[in-house]
């Protein structure tokens, strides 16, 4: 192959990944103007128009009430290994007096908002993609559409609106856990007295690091909802669409829900201390 031809060729290869690129980008772009879209009018509806109490209710009762034990299991057990590691480490140090703040400003902050949106976005977001998505392929969608009713204001509103109540609810359930799961360790294990752990646990918290934590959670809330049913209402190919649709809304929520959490903590912490 002479030099011509190799310049021809890497030309060619050149050409063929740029125009790649620029499709993955252009869809990026789409990808985010649908769930813009899709985010204003459902925030638009919550305030123009009537919300079903029904619907919500129903909805509260899926995200909130059948999500408490998963969320009890998972921090609890989160609270007891933080509260472990970090006896390991300190106890070499003499400093286990400070694992009671130690646990309480990890789960405040990070880890009882994340742990309960990602709890949220694995159980009820991939539920919700499934059944809208199913509604898209079985073109029950267009069959609300054709009895003049709003896909937005009927399927995503009272979700969003379930999600917004209850994962904030779940968060403080899940720091309480989470700070119990560490109590449970500091008072049978490192022999701290039960007095004694609480009042470290209050002193350390100040009302900034339980607000922020609740902040983040109605964000995440809003990310899981609006991903979720936009991937179900943009689902086709049948079965096997859901199951594609299903798995990209737990992806990309996961993906979303540690993004906006880099950035408020960022914001919180350090643009705004």
């Amino acid at each position: 192959m002479d030099l011509k031809t190799r310049l021809n060729f890497s030309k060619k290869n050149l050409e063929i990944s740029l125009l790649i690129s620029g499709r993955r980008f252009l869809a990026a772009l789409c990808y985010l103007g649908g769930l813009s879209i899709l985010a204003g009018k459902t925030i638009g509806a919550v305030f123009t128009n009537f919300v079903r109490r029904k619907l919500v209710i129903e909805q509260l009762n899926k995200v909130g009430v059948n999500s408490i034990l998963i969320v009890f299991l998972v921090t609890i057990f989160t609270g007891i290994v933080l509260a472990l590691q970090s006896a390991y480490a300190l106890k070499k140090f003499e400093a286990a007096i400070y694992i009671p703040g130690m646990v309480a400003l990890s789960v405040t902050r990070e880890l009882g908002p994340v742990l309960t949106a990602l709890i949220i976005a694995g159980r009820v977001g991939a539920s919700m993609t499934a059944e809208i998505g199913t509604m898209k392929v079985t073109e029950q969608i267009d069959a609300l559409e054709s009895l003049a009713t709003d896909p937005v204001n009927y399927l995503v509103v009272p979700r969003f609106v379930a999600l917004l109540i209850a994962v904030p609810i779940l968060t403080i359930y899940g720091d309480f856990i989470g700070v119990l799961g560490g109590y449970l360790v500091g008072v049978t294990k490192l022999n701290i007295s039960p007095h004694l752990y609480m009042n470290l646990t209050i002193d350390s918290l100040v009302y900034k690091d339980v607000l922020t934590g609740l902040i983040k959670s109605v964000f995440f809330a809003a990310a899981i909802v609006i991903i979720s049913c936009y991937e179900g209402m943009r689902t086709v190919g049948g079965a096997e669409g859901v199951g594609r649709s299903t798995t990209m809304s737990v992806v990309m929520s996961f993906v979303l829900i540690l993004m906006l959490d880099c950035f408020f903590t960022a914001l919180f912490y350090f643009v705004f201390p």
